[in-house]
C-alpha cells in the first residue's frame, strides 16, 4: 500500500516466465537524466522505445520489442509503456507516450510520475498520454483486459470488469499466467 499521496507502484502482473528470463543486476533499460543520454542513446528519431519510470523517478528507455520488466531490471515502476521521441527546436520532446505495458498494466493515472520524470529530463512534453489504456483484471476468469471504448466487459468470459483498478500485488498470479501474455503487449 502507497501512502498517501505518494505515486501508486506497479508490481509486474505479466507472466511468470518473462519475469524469470530477467537477468540479475543492472542492464536493462538505459537511463535518461537529460539531453546527452537521449543524444547517445536515441538513433531513429520517431521510433517508439520502450520506457520505464523506476521508483528512483528517473525514465528508462529500452528498444521497443524489449519487455517492460526487463527494462525495469525487475522491479516495481512508477509508470510504463511506449514512447517516442524528437529533437525540436528547443531540444528532445515527445510525439506520442502511452501506458501501454500488459507486463506492468498501469493506469492513467500514472501520468504525473511519468511527467516529472520527463520533466527531470529536460524532454518537451504534452498535458497527458497522446494514448491511454484502461487495464483491469477480470475478477471471474483472472484474465488481464484493456478496456475498450468505455466497455468494461471481460473479452475472455463476457464478465463485467470492475471500474476501479485491480491489478496490483494481490491479484497479480491469475489464469493468465498459466495461458500466456495477453495479446497487444
Amino acid at each position: 500500500m502507497n501512502p498517501p499521496g505518494a505515486p501508486r507502484r506497479y508490481d509486474y502482473v505479466g507472466p511468470e516466465d518473462i519475469r524469470r528470463a530477467v537477468l540479475p543486476g543492472p542492464g536493462g533499460g538505459r537511463v535518461i537524466r537529460g539531453a546527452a543520454d537521449l543524444d547517445a542513446y536515441v538513433s531513429d528519431e520517431g521510433e517508439p522505445y520502450t520506457y520505464v519510470v523506476g521508483l528512483d523517478g528517473l525514465l528508462r528507455l529500452a528498444p521497443r520489442r524489449s519487455e517492460h520488466v526487463a527494462c525495469a531490471d525487475g522491479g516495481d515502476v512508477l509508470g510504463a509503456g511506449e514512447i517516442s521521441l524528437r529533437r525540436g527546436p528547443d531540444g528532445w520532446e515527445v510525439l506520442e507516450i502511452s501506458n501501454q505495458s500488459t507486463g506492468y498494466c498501469p493506469d492513467p493515472d500514472c501520468w504525473p510520475a511519468v511527467a516529472a520524470a520527463l520533466d527531470r529530463a529536460g524532454v518537451g512534453r504534452p498535458d497527458r498520454f497522446t494514448h491511454a489504456l484502461v487495464f483491469r483484471r477480470c475478477e471471474h476468469c483472472g484474465e488481464r483486459n484493456v478496456v475498450r471504448e468505455a466497455v468494461f466487459v471481460c473479452v475472455f468470459c463476457d464478465a463485467d470488469l470492475p471500474q476501479v483498478w485491480n491489478l496490483g500485488a494481490a491479484t497479480q498470479r491469475s489464469a493468465s499466467d498459466r495461458r500466456g501474455p495477453t495479446p497487444g503487449r
